[in-house]
């Protein structure tokens, strides 16, 4: 069968792994657009996030998921892992993302999970550019799959799309022959109202402290499409007084200045201008409030 008679592929596919490996990065860089946030800090990822890839000989709907962690203190922890867990059975194939040539207790916990799946499922060595010696990637690689039966290995750097060509065609080589379910030029099903509130808790993450951006959601409160610029209300919820405080900053300068940068993403994604105001308010404990979980769109 040649090319142009080559049946047409469709399947979803799952990137798993445990946080900050690059699972978000991954998709953004196969999308060659920015979906999912990404940042430094681990549990970024807090949604089951789809993003599709449409090509002439295929249509790959992309599962990110939050990382999966061990702990679990509060009810968001218990929620992110409850979805973490649940994505690999809707999946026609598993993308396991690693970091670098390390395994930890974490990535056995993620093959001990999709080990239990009879889909294909591939090995992703991210971050392989940090790594000073190159010569132990490939030991590592046969030592990792030696007992754990992944269909293949890929080394990747995903934050300048190294390795993600010939990952994509491997990816598609293992769908299975179906139409698409997307329209061509939809690249996720989720709306601009939860990228928008994403993209300011993304700011969130990158400009404040390394504690206080796990205590912090964001909810969008009004969003009004007009013809010439989107006005958008938000909301950063805190989990204490004290938060409120750091986040806004004196003089009010810190919110100016996530506002700001959250703008300009929206702008960049929805290709249209952008007035967003920010609020900040106080919910005590809402990690670990099952009403505000719901509320904040973490109860899916």
């Amino acid at each position: 069968m040649n090319a142009e008679s080559a049946a047409h592929r469709f399947g979803r596919v799952a990137l798993v792994g445990r946080p900050n490996v690059g699972k978000s990065t991954l998709l953004n860089a196969i999308l060659g657009t920015k979906l999912s946030i990404v940042t430094p800090k681990p549990q970024t990822t807090r949604h089951r996030i789809l993003g599709i890839e449409t090509r002439a000989d295929a249509q790959i709907a992309f599962i990110d998921t939050p990382g999966l962690h061990q702990g679990g203190k509060y009810a968001l922890n218990r929620q992110l892992n409850r979805v973490a867990r649940q994505v690999p059975e809707e999946a026609d194939l598993l993308v396991h993302v690693i970091d670098g040539a390390r395994w930890r207790d974490e990535d056995e916990d993620v093959w001990q999970l999709i080990a239990k799946q009879s889909v294909p499922r591939l090995l992703v060595v991210n971050k392989v550019d940090k790594l000073a010696d190159k010569k132990a990637l490939l030991p590592f690689a046969a030592e990792v799959t030696r007992e754990r039966p992944y269909a293949a290995v890929h080394f990747l750097v995903a934050r300048r799309g190294d390795g993600v060509p010939a990952l994509l065609d491997d990816i598609i080589s293992f769908l299975p022959e179906g139409p698409a379910e997307f329209g061509e030029d939809q690249f996720t099903d989720r709306s601009e109202r939860f990228l928008a509130a994403e993209l300011v808790r993304e700011q969130l993450m990158l400009q404040l402290g390394a504690e206080l951006p796990y205590a912090a959601a964001v909810e969008i409160e009004r969003f009004e499409d007009a013809p010439d610029i989107t006005r958008i209300g938000a909301v950063v919820w805190v989990e204490r007084e004290g938060q409120k405080g750091i986040v806004i900053g004196a003089g009010g300068a810190q919110l100016k200045k996530i506002g700001s940068s959250a703008r300009r993403a929206m702008e960049h994604v929805f290709d249209r201008r952008v007035f967003l105001e920010l609020w900040v308010r106080v919910r005590e404990s809402w990690s670990d409030d099952a009403a505000a979980l719901k509320q904040f769109g973490y109860s899916e």
